[in-house]
């Protein structure tokens, strides 16, 4: 879509509503006007004495729209105008008006709409004013601004529970025994990279060494460790036991409430894996069928059956393991409403304690997005979804966090939900950003945050293993002074 701007740079701003609104579209600025046939959006920004205007324009699909949104312009000691929101609701509105629908989260863009109710609460706003801000200053769907708002309650009683000196560690593993179509993760294929594996976890061990004294010397201790990947469990269990072992040398974790471990393929669990994951103070996994459907696992390319998934939580729930969590994936290749209903339905009958609902996301680099394929539509997502959200409730679980990405299947979300005291602390400090997560491996981007600044500093080891076990020396001595940027 071609865009042309007057009176204002937002650029960012317009290429947020274009994603949200037309995915389909990239942005062209081009110096020329639009030709006939051509998708183009006029957007202006007009500063009067006692209103900003912003106006937009808009051509798709042959079809016309003009809309405009204002706001007061600010006088001596007011707050200055927000020019970017009421562009971004012109062009909302112009497009909303051409397109006919308005998408479940409104014009709201970015991973964590959460953030928005959270932080409106925690500056005096009652839980009615944090979800009337998502649903009239940003036109959220009722059953979106009840759903962020379950998770904004979830995180302020987390939050609460929170110390200063506390933060969580994320451990990576990234291999898999194959790659599923919609993975964009930097992980390698065991059966291409297995002579990997010795050098990478001497190299993470040392990691986490250096992390370590970098976080005793700074007095912190650790909230949560969550060990994900790829597949944690296509390790060994003695490397499995190394590796924990190693984390509680390394760290203080007498403090740790929730130690994480992903064993996301059943077909890469065994009992003697799991009582290594629970003897070295594992309590909670992540077992993740995707689908209960085999013609669906095979379309992604999941080396197991559903009867394989049932075999494996079996073994799961013999190890005593006390929270266990699920993942199911709306709008895969092949599946249907139905199917994925059955799926659900197949999960609730063994109640884990969390259950998370992902909707599709076409990633870049991904086979799905490379190669396409046939997937269901918006509205059978949707279904899906609806069905999910009044099957967990009525079941007792209640959402917990949440967050969006770009090229989901219908603009939807991703939902953890949880049985009454089981949300993960790990997930709701990640995702909105409680306190700092040092991440450690291939493709660890550590977070190091300052909530009283409200800053956030990034640091990224090496995406990919061979480049991580390469610069071993480098990443250590960055990690052994990790928390004193």
């Amino acid at each position: 879509m071609k865009l042309y701007f007057t009176g204002h740079d937002y650029k960012y701003a317009a290429e947020q509503m274009l994603l949200t609104l037309f995915p389909a579209e990239r942005p062209e600025y081009p110096e020329k006007a639009p030709e006939e046939g051509d998708h183009w959006a006029k957007l202006a920004l007009f500063q009067g004495k006692t209103w900003m205007t912003a106006v937009a324009e808009l051509c798709v699909y042959g079809k016309h729209c003009r809309r405009l949104c204002r706001t007061r312009a600010g006088g001596p000691g007011e707050q200055p105008a927000d020019g970017r929101h009421i562009l971004k609701m012109a062009f909302y509105r112009a497009a909303t008006q051409l397109l006919g629908d308005e998408p479940p989260w409104g014009a709201l863009s970015g991973v964590r709409p959460v953030k928005l109710p959270t932080k409106a609460m925690e500056n005096g706003a009652t839980p009615a004013q944090a979800e009337a801000i998502l649903r009239t200053r940003y036109r959220v769907s009722a059953p979106r601004s009840k759903l962020a708002m379950d998770c904004a309650l979830a995180c302020m009683e987390v939050k609460a529970g929170l110390r200063a000196e506390e933060i969580s560690v994320y451990v990576g593993i990234p291999f898999c025994p194959s790659r599923c179509a919609y993975c964009s993760f930097i992980s390698s294929a065991v059966g291409s990279s297995l002579k990997l594996m010795d050098s990478y976890l001497d190299t993470l061990l040392l990691e986490i060494d250096a992390a370590g004294r970098a976080a005793g010397r700074a007095g912190r201790t650790v909230k949560a460790v969550y060990i994900g990947g790829g597949t944690p469990t296509t390790l060994s269990a003695p490397q499995l036991s190394a590796l924990q072992k190693r984390l509680h040398t390394a760290f203080d974790l007498s403090r740790c409430t929730e130690f994480t471990v992903e064993a996301g393929r059943p077909d890469t669990i065994t009992g003697e894996k799991l009582r290594a994951i629970g003897e070295n103070g594992g309590n909670r996994i992540s077992v993740n069928p995707q689908s209960m459907s085999d013609e669906v696992l095979r379309a992604i390319g999941r080396a197991h059956t559903a009867g394989e998934f049932l075999t494996a939580w079996e073994l799961v729930r013999a190890a005593g393991i006390p929270c266990v969590n699920t993942d199911l994936i709306a709008g895969l290749p092949g599946d249907t409403v139905r199917g994925f209903c059955r799926s659900l339905d197949t999960i609730l009958s063994l109640a884990p304690e969390n259950i998370t609902v992902h909707t599709l996301a076409l990633k870049k680099g991904s086979r799905l997005m490379q190669e396409g394929g046939a997937l269901p539509d918006g509205k059978a997502v949707a279904d899906m979804l609806e069905y999910a959200w009044d099957a967990l409730r009525k079941a007792g679980y209640r959402p917990y966090y949440l967050y969006r990405q770009k090229f989901m299947s219908g603009s939807f979300e991703n939902v953890g939900w949880c049985r009454p005291g089981f949300p993960s602390v790990y997930n709701i400090c990640m995702m909105e950003e409680l306190h700092t997560i040092l991440s450690l491996g291939a493709g660890g981007v550590t977070k190091l945050t300052d909530p009283a600044k409200g800053s956030i500093v990034r640091v990224a080891n090496p995406k990919f293993p061979q480049e991580y076990i390469r610069d071993r020396d480098r990443i250590v001595a960055e990690k052994e002074h990790i928390l004193s940027y």
